[in-house]
């Protein structure tokens, strides 16, 4: 029925436990990601909804599915723990899309694995909604994410500190290899499977990189580029994602894990949202400095794969990874250049985006609604100054910005076109994500629909999302999200 090619299953004994999902005693379909369906080639025609809640809820397997539960570890705020593993996910496989690429299509929240460690591998509705809402506002952005093909009932009450309904998400993947899974095998001192998984990565990933000289470094190398890249769209739309350990950071340099994640409302460079992140290890402003501790932490794996000698491999990805902080800022600058209406790399644009935020620090304006009403502000059609508590701290930095467009060409109006283009009205503001889960819980999909509508629709200028675009009264102060487990 679907094009599964199911090369995990097939080539990588050793990483993974074939196990089948819990049948959802009565599964009921929510909401079926139908463009991404014809998008990856699953022909969705003579499945009636009942045969979908099925097929995405653990119910019933596709056929063509092998169903299995991923081996990783992963530092955990810093904690290294050997063995996590999938403990409520299970990979039914992979599909083959029209154009070629292959995809992973898991299903998370499916019952117990044999890496669930005690827990019910079940997951509740608001965490499975809150993913969907906000991997697809990310794909709508822009940004490299995993995404969501259906959301399903499971007809089941789950507990956690009280009686939920049970929901399952379909979550489509370009894979779910993890730095963890790489430090799953170097716990081991198992040399010859993580070779394995490397190899596959190239070849799955990066292809490319098994004609270069030196492929494991390559590697490190393409990894380091793809999140810093990812770090940057991240931190040009506010975004915080909460639970930046090591198994929530994909080799293929997508978006994964929407647990507690959250985006800024009023600018706080400090901002963290997370129930369990006491100590801001992942706020808002620590997002690159964890990248590079994580990327870090795979370049120990790759080590032994790098050269054979500890001393002269440690000091050639040191090399490697030192390069991630001007990679990173390069991307940055060239989302804040456009967010600003800047053509042109020049000299001191570091310093000006710089001294942007720590001129925004403690000013209240809302992080979304200054970018957007910059462009205004430029076609003199509003006052961005007025965003601040003290507008006249906005005078020196909007005086430096006027000065750095005089160094290059550029009209009025093309800037603003490249700022409206880069500056979303509509992000899953917090506020109305919660309002929309707290409606599903009583059974009301309506608002979780209409929001989903208006996010995956960031830059339209439509009357009746115009709610949408609005920030919450106390600028998001004290909100915090918990962990779906």
């Amino acid at each position: 029925m679907w094009a599964f090619d199911n090369s995990y299953f097939r080539s990588m004994e050793g990483f993974h436990v074939p196990t089948e999902p819990e049948p959802a005693p009565e599964p009921q379909l929510i909401w079926m990601n139908r463009p991404l369906a014809a998008d990856l080639g699953l022909s969705l025609e003579g499945l009636e909804d009942s045969q979908l809640a099925g097929y995405f809820s653990g119910a019933a397997l596709p056929p063509g599915a092998e169903p299995l539960a991923q081996a990783y570890a992963g530092h955990q705020f810093g904690n290294f723990v050997p063995q996590l593993g999938d403990g409520r996910a299970v990979l039914l496989g992979e599909i083959i899309a029209p154009d070629g690429r292959r995809f992973d299509m898991q299903l998370k929240g499916s019952g117990r694995t044999p890496f669930s460690r005690g827990g019910d591998g079940k997951a509740a509705l608001g965490p499975v909604l809150r993913e969907v809402l906000i991997s697809e506002a990310m794909a709508a952005l822009g940004v490299p994410t995993t995404r969501a093909l259906s959301a399903t009932l499971t007809g089941e009450k789950i507990w956690r500190d009280h009686a939920l309904p049970g929901a399952v998400l379909c979550r489509i993947a370009a894979s779910h290899i993890r730095v963890g899974t790489f430090q799953f095998f170097i716990a081991r001192g198992d040399v010859e499977r993580l070779r394995q998984l490397a190899d596959h990565v190239i070849a799955r990933h990066y292809p490319a990189l098994a004609e270069t000289a030196a492929p494991y470094e390559a590697l490190l190398e393409a990894v380091i580029e793809a999140q810093a890249s990812l770090v940057a769209r991240w931190m040009g739309l506010g975004f915080v994602h909460g639970v930046m350990n090591t198994d929530n950071m994909t080799i293929s340099g997508e978006t994964i894990d929407y647990g507690p994640c959250a985006f800024l409302d009023a600018y706080a460079g400090h901002a963290k949202f997370s129930s369990i992140d006491q100590n801001g290890r992942y706020a808002f402003g620590a997002q690159p400095h964890m990248a590079l501790w994580n990327l870090t932490r795979l370049a120990e794996c790759l080590l032994p794969l790098v050269d054979a000698n500890e001393e002269a491999a440690i000091e050639r990805v040191t090399a490697i990874l030192n390069r991630f902080p001007e990679r990173f800022n390069w991307h940055w600058l060239a989302v804040m250049r456009a967010k600003t209406g800047l053509f042109a790399e020049k000299d001191g644009d570091l310093a000006l985006m710089q001294g942007l935020f720590a001129m925004m620090e403690g000013q209240g304006a809302d992080f979304t609604r200054f970018f957007r009403s910059l462009a205004r502000d430029l076609a003199g059609e509003e006052s961005a100054r007025e965003h601040f508590i003290d507008p006249t701290a906005f005078d020196p930095w909007h005086a430096q910005w006027v000065e750095r467009m005089a160094l290059e060409t550029g009209s009025v109006t093309d800037r603003v076109v490249l700022m409206d283009a880069s500056n979303p009205r509509i992000i899953p503001r917090n506020h109305q994500v919660e309002a929309a889960l707290d409606a599903a819980y009583d059974g009301d999909f309506a608002p979780f629909h209409a929001l989903l509508g208006a996010v995956t629709h960031p830059f339209d200028m439509r009357a009746e999302w115009e709610g949408y675009a609005q920030p919450p009264d106390d600028g998001g102060a004290g909100y915090v999200t918990f962990c779906g487990t």
